[in-house]
């Protein structure tokens, strides 16, 4: 860690709190802009949560024009950045807010980007000194990916079937809406999926060999948050002081992990959840146990401070501390039950034959080199073979 050249890339006004959807227009009118594309999870356009009618009145109080664009499912593809691209070309948009999932954000961000640099190639986003895109404002609805704070965006390829994940200081929006109010209609399920996503990326940004004093402090405090409010709200999701608490969270991790990098766990995680269609947050929660055990004595110290924010007794020795953080995560895999929804997803012959091909995807994507022990193609093929071992036990 070089502790004397930090940074620390970030939006600009990060807005959090109940109802603070209705500061919407103050965004808009701040960027000058009078004709938003807003694009927006299809669940949310529809009966019962009709968040659309919602954000279309707040923004035409204002005498703000807006579309909405919700026709996608799935994880985001370059299919759906360009049928956005034309309807929002017709709109003539000049800003772009984008509200949901992880899926709406990453979406809204390729559009900010492309709807503005036409020609620019996929390939190109990373070594450009400066992106030239719409005013992006993001608004999740769930507490995971932390993207409304993230410089990247994972765009699926339809030609190649792999996941893109380019990285820029421009891609950060230029502000974000924390509305924990959002986040109520968020399924049991995808609550754990999105929040295991979320103490991930703090956990990976805090033992990344890319982690400053600064991320360091946001990857503690989410890891705290998370420890505290995600058992509350997988039991009770109408507890709006612990999805609050969440939604901050996810936004400190997001920012951890944007300046230190995610790791192994998202490298392999990329891979899995692109074979088999998983939802992201669960694909990386069924490999992040694996990730630590291999990564634990290369980074005893950090996963013992870890297991501390996550409530274990500093008492013990720091070897039994590393162990603990480990065992933490299996349990919340237990709990919320990753394990069993992992089955559903996964085939487990397919997995077993596609292991050595998911081991090289993984190693062409972000996060292998900053895992403190850098890991070769055999060692994640061991990880995956001790996924599928643990699948095979939860199937008997």
């Amino acid at each position: 860690m070089d502790i004397h050249m930090e940074r620390l890339d970030l939006p600009s006004l990060i807005h959090a709190g109940r109802g603070s959807i209705n500061q919407l227009p103050e965004f808009v009118l701040s960027t000058g802009g009078s004709r938003v594309f807003v694009l927006m999870d299809s669940f949310l356009a529809r009966a019962p949560v009709s968040l659309d009618e919602k954000v279309k009145s707040i923004l035409k109080k204002a005498n703000i024009e807006s579309v909405i664009f919700s026709s996608y499912s799935g994880e985001p593809t370059t299919e759906h950045v360009n049928a956005a691209l034309e309807i929002m070309k017709d709109f003539k948009a000049d800003c772009v807010v984008g509200i949901g999932g992880g899926s709406a954000m990453d979406l809204s961000k390729a559009v900010s980007l492309f709807g503005k640099s036409q020609n620019l190639k996929w390939v190109e986003i990373a070594n450009k000194p400066f992106l030239d895109r719409f005013p992006l404002l993001l608004v999740p609805t769930t507490a995971g990916t932390g993207s409304e704070a993230t410089k990247v965006m994972v765009i699926t390829n339809t030609d190649s079937n792999l996941k893109m994940n380019p990285g820029h200081k421009d891609l950060i929006p230029d502000a974000a809406i924390l509305d924990p109010e959002l986040t109520l209609s968020l399924p049991r399920t995808f609550t754990a999926y999105t929040g295991l996503d979320a103490l991930t990326h703090a956990i990976e940004a805090y033992v990344s060999t890319r982690a400053t004093r600064m991320t360091d402090f946001f990857a503690l405090e989410a890891i705290r948050m998370i420890g505290k409010s995600l058992p509350t709200i997988y039991e009770n999701g109408e507890n709006l002081e612990a999805r609050e608490n969440m939604s901050i969270a996810s936004c400190y991790a997001g920012i951890a992990f944007s300046n230190a990098s995610t790791n192994l766990a998202h490298a392999a995680g990329r891979s899995l959840g692109a074979r088999f269609h998983i939802p992201h947050g669960l694909s990386v929660a069924l490999l992040l146990p694996f990730v630590m055990e291999y990564s634990l004595e290369s980074s005893e110290k950090r996963f013992a401070e870890v297991a501390i924010a996550l409530g274990a007794s500093p008492s013990l020795s720091q070897k039994e501390l590393a162990e603990q953080s480990l065992n933490l995560m299996h349990e919340y895999n237990n709990q919320f039950n990753i394990w069993t929804d992992g089955q559903k997803f996964i085939n487990l012959e397919d997995l077993k034959k596609d292991i050595p091909i998911l081991s090289r995807d993984a190693l062409s994507g972000n996060g292998i080199l900053t895992n403190r022990k850098v890991p070769a193609f055999e060692d994640i093929c061991q990880i995956l073979e001790l996924l599928a071992n643990k699948l095979s036990y939860v199937y008997s």
